[in-house]
């Protein structure tokens, strides 16, 4: 494509579209579905002026993150599309504004990607950092004043309240922490830290956001409810400000903190200082909560000092709901449904079914409600077994199989092999642990959504050209070996079963 079609392309063209599907499209092979739609299944391309792409995303935070992280690739990828492009620049997108009134931002406040300048970090929206100046940033960051100091960082959904959390076996010492925690009244609990893991959808937002609830009704309680990413973003607007040390210094002086899916923080400085604001709250025995998506021994990108730490209160796990808890949660939802439509009706055969045909989590349960309701709001029609079947059936197909994590295969590798996991992550180099590492390797490139450089870092910060020589060794040897074969083919319906 030449420059002077480049200069006169409109993003809403075929051509432009074609090309930008295919950048997102690669972009989703190489670096895995998860990190796809993390950071760019909200990324748009608005226009195409000159020799630039203009690029925007809904947040400053993926605005951020993309050009510090990824700038240089997706202008690779661009350029192998449309070699006129040059460069890229990056906005926050106007949710009020359409992507025909886009123009470009101005001067000071637009960055191009793929070149050696960078903008600083901007600080996090809706909180009390947010600041477009180092000097705002550090005038706001004076709010978080041990005085002052309540219930910051994210917003808290009010829904999310422990009368609206339903118990049963899968989540019952979780819950029953929890509540003590909220009901100790001086000092820390007798769990400190609490540490809840649990897959997606099974609970462990709801009960952190009930704790800050709960603790926010009480005078003189102070309390800092953060995700990972609001964590991170936090500490470089900090910076921005010139004013670490007196965010450091706050949120140590804070009597409960809550902090979700620390799977995600990353960073070697942020985690450093995630892990001194840990040792200074349990040294001045302040309470905290954590949750991720694993074990805290299965945070394999995060430093081993601050899973130790983690690991060293009570860790629980909510596990998957039995089939009994399944019909209290979707009757919990069905009934809240009913006081904004009192004529939506579900009979107990119904929820028999939906309880019995989605086996997974709570979230496809509220979906499966959502479904019926429409099913009775747009046709009129009561919900029967046939409708019900009819109106979840993409949730039955869509949840059949199972997920497989990168975790699960290194310890049934390891165990298969009769060795540790620990050797697998190891640095070692005989025999013994080279070929159960590039097995594991291998079943985890082919029966996960993980990227080659994602999978490297889960094998002890490996680099992805690693992973890709062992894949490789595995298939070629796949060909010449019969009990290897045999050996993978055991491995990977073990693991699928």
């Amino acid at each position: 494509m030449s420059s002077s079609t480049l200069s006169t392309l409109s993003a809403e063209s075929p051509q432009a579209l074609d090309s930008w599907q295919n950048v997102k499209r690669r972009l989703r092979v190489e670096l895995g579905e998860d990190v796809f739609t993390s950071w760019f299944s909200r990324l748009e391309l608005n226009t195409l002026s000159g020799d630039s792409a203009h690029l925007t995303v809904p947040t400053r935070f993926l605005k951020s993150w993309i050009e510090a992280h990824y700038a240089d690739r997706v202008l690779a990828l661009f350029r192998e599309e449309i070699k006129d492009v040059a460069h890229i620049t990056l906005s926050v997108r106007s949710p009020s504004r359409s992507r025909r009134e886009f123009t470009p931002p101005s001067p000071g406040a637009e960055t191009t990607l793929g070149t050696e300048k960078r903008e600083a970090l901007p600080t996090i929206p809706d909180s009390p950092l947010s600041s477009s100046s180092p000097q705002q940033a550090k005038a706001a960051s004076s709010q978080w004043d041990s005085d002052s100091l309540s219930t910051i960082g994210c917003s808290l959904d009010t829904r999310l309240m422990f009368n609206t959390f339903v118990t049963g076996r899968s989540n019952a010492l979780a819950h029953a922490a929890a509540h003590k925690i909220i009901h100790t009244t001086s000092g820390p609990s007798p769990y400190n830290p609490l540490y809840i893991h649990a897959g997606v959808g099974l609970g462990k937002t709801h009960l952190l956001q009930a704790m800050a609830h709960s603790m926010q009704a009480r005078a003189n309680r102070r309390i800092v409810y953060l995700t990972a990413d609001r964590f991170m973003y936090g500490f470089v607007a900090a910076l921005k400000a010139q004013n670490a040390f007196a965010f450091k210094e706050n949120l140590r002086s804070i009597d409960l903190f809550i902090i979700d899916d620390v799977q995600f923080l990353q960073g070697k400085t942020i985690q450093m200082e995630f892990g001194h604001i840990i040792n200074g709250l349990l040294d001045a025995n302040r309470q905290i909560v954590v949750a991720a998506d694993r074990h805290p021994q299965d945070l394999d990108t995060l430093d081993e000092r601050v899973r130790s730490r983690l690991a060293g209160g009570l860790v629980v796990e909510i596990e998957p709901p039995d089939e009994e808890l399944r019909a209290h949660i979707f009757e919990a939802r069905v009934a809240a449904a009913q006081k904004k439509y009192p004529h939506f009706d579900v009979s107990k055969e119904v929820v028999s079914y939906i309880a019995h045909s989605i086996t997974t989590n709570g979230r496809d349960l509220e979906g499966a409600v959502n479904r019926l309701l429409a099913h009775m709001s747009l046709t009129g029609v009561p919900i029967t077994l046939d409708v019900a079947e009819v109106a979840i059936r993409d949730l039955v197909r869509s949840r059949g199989a199972r997920r497989i994590k990168i975790e699960d295969i290194q310890k049934l590798v390891a165990t298969h092999y009769n060795v540790s996991r620990g050797d697998i992550l190891s640095e070692r180099r005989t025999a013994a642990i080279v070929k159960p590492r590039q097995v594991a390797m291998y079943l985890s490139k082919v029966l996960t959504l993980r990227s080659l450089p994602e999978i490297g870092r889960r094998f002890g910060g490996r680099d992805h050209t690693t992973v890709l020589h062992a894949v490789r060794k595995i298939e070629k040897a796949l060909q010449e070996n019969q009990p290897l074969n045999e050996e993978i083919s055991l491995l990977r319906h073990m693991l699928q079963e």
